[in-house]
């Protein structure tokens, strides 16, 4: 199925399920996927080969600049955002400027929109560099993925490229104290000739009592909204990931559904 990707290091503002008026911050090549994952329902579509050239990545200056360009033009015009959200290609945390980059958005933030927030998306694989986990704390919304309780779906669904374990994400995921939020992905479908379906009891159960030990400020449930590489992938339906958000909310978290 067909994918795409953000062609600027600055896109919109668009419409957030989750976030709002959104205008996106894409620290990764403008022309390929870089991550640490190679999630299977990634709206970017798969990690290119090894044998592919070296991504280019923007510089920190380039950044700056054309935000600043474009928080210009967004006052000018009267229509500034809700939110700057780091998204776009890949993993924004593997910029090697990552920390530095938010503190320029920060100061940028201060001077033409002090209104609004600031969110990163990430998958949490970079949580134990410190500068990027002291640069996630400076954030408004820190937004975490964590799409299974279970190794087996986490290798499945989310492909991790290089050491992965889930029990250091999880123990780096309650060093934020509360000041995360954790987004998960639910879908079923087949993969590779394995099922795969994180809405089951099992996963379900083993997942809420991570976000017990967790204890994040929110949870977002969400599920497939755009074309998929894989085509073997189903939504979950609205009502399985309200029933899921209604356990979550008996545990006295803040939870935030998109269908």
């Amino acid at each position: 199925m067909s994918t795409f990707l953000f062609g600027e290091i600055i896109f919109g503002p668009v419409a957030s399920r989750r976030l709002g008026v959104s205008l996106g911050i894409n620290l990764l090549p403008k022309d390929r996927k870089l991550c640490s994952f190679n999630c299977i329902y990634c709206e970017c579509g798969l990690n290119p080969g090894k044998d592919s050239p070296s991504p280019k990545l923007p510089s920190r200056k380039q950044v700056a600049t054309q935000l600043e360009k474009q928080l210009q033009e967004m006052q000018r015009d009267g229509k500034l955002p809700d939110v700057l959200t780091f998204a776009g290609n890949g993993e924004p945390t593997l910029h090697p400027d990552f920390a530095a980059i938010i503190d320029d958005t920060i100061e940028l933030r201060g001077r033409y929109c002090p209104q609004a927030r600031i969110a990163v998306l990430s998958n949490a694989t970079r949580l134990h560099q410190s500068a990027v986990f002291e640069a996630l704390l400076k954030v408004d919304d820190n937004i975490q993925k964590l799409d299974s309780a279970l190794e087996h779906t986490v290798q499945l669904l989310d492909q991790p490229q290089g050491r992965f374990s889930l029990t250091d994400t999880v123990t780096q995921l309650q060093k934020f104290k509360g000041r995360v939020t954790i987004q998960t992905l639910f879908l079923k479908g087949h993969y590779q000739g394995q099922s795969i379906n994180n809405t089951t009891e099992e996963e379900v159960q083993a997942w809420l009592q991570l976000l017990q030990q967790i204890a994040p400020r929110e949870v977002m449930i969400y599920t497939i909204a755009r074309d998929t590489p894989i085509s073997t992938l189903e939504k979950a339906d609205s009502s399985t990931l309200h029933a899921i958000a209604d356990r979550v909310k008996a545990l006295g978290i803040k939870t935030q559904v998109s269908t």
